[in-house]
């Protein structure tokens, strides 16, 4: 049976337009102006993204993570390697990450394919976190089956005595991803559900092709 007061929940888009005669040739420098649009609309946490993973049997699974950097090489963030992201990413390296930046009516969708970040980076982002932070990556088995909270709050007890005089050091379970894109889809929201929808495929010797979908 249809929820009709779920069904009647509605917004119409209205804010902005988006043409593809008028986007940048590279998705990455587009993809640069529309954040720079969403840090100065002050957004919170326009970095938060979900990421979607699969088994190689297709069996799909989605979380939200969050965007820790971005240039050429792709769009990076940071987990345990060992959760069950980590694991499917290593099964499966094709995975997709979406944007919804709701006060801008904005949607980014982004597919690649991932790949482990290089040791140092993932050393250099590990010790620029929080103390906190440093010891709850050790001390969690993300993704793991645990007792009860009070399990997970044990070992961050315990470690973070022995981290009074030690400077924790980056597990070598835990480090960054970089997704590097093949296809970037921008959607701006549009009246009556006539979204804009540009998509931009990387095509094999010709770089970026740029196409209109319809909403």
């Amino acid at each position: 049976m249809l929820n009709k007061q779920v069904a009647a929940l509605r917004k119409d888009y209205r804010l902005a337009s988006l043409d593809e005669s008028e986007v940048e040739k590279d998705p990455l420098k587009q993809f640069e102006q529309w954040w720079q649009d969403a840090i100065n609309s002050e957004l919170d946490e326009p970095n938060a993204m979900t990421l979607a993973t699969s088994t190689p049997e297709g069996r799909p699974s989605a979380r939200i993570v969050l965007l820790k950097s971005f240039d050429t090489d792709g769009f990076t963030f940071f987990t345990n390697y060992e959760s069950r992201k980590g694991l499917e990413m290593a099964a499966n390296p094709q995975v997709s990450l979406l944007f919804f930046w709701r006060e801008l009516e904005r949607q980014i969708r982004i597919d690649g394919i991932v790949s482990k970040t290089p040791a140092a980076i993932s050393n250099e982002y590990y010790d620029s976190r929080p103390l906190g932070s440093r010891i709850g990556a050790i001390a969690s088995p993300q993704s793991r089956v645990i007792p009860h909270r009070s399990f997970l709050e044990e070992q961050v007890n315990t470690l973070a005595e022995k981290y009074v005089l030690e400077t924790p050091v980056r597990p070598d379970n835990w480090g960054g991803y970089t997704v590097k894109p093949l296809l970037m889809e921008f959607w701006q929201g549009r009246s009556n559900r006539l979204h804009d929808r540009v998509q931009y495929t990387l095509t094999e010797g010709e770089g970026w092709k740029i196409e209109r979908l319809a909403p």
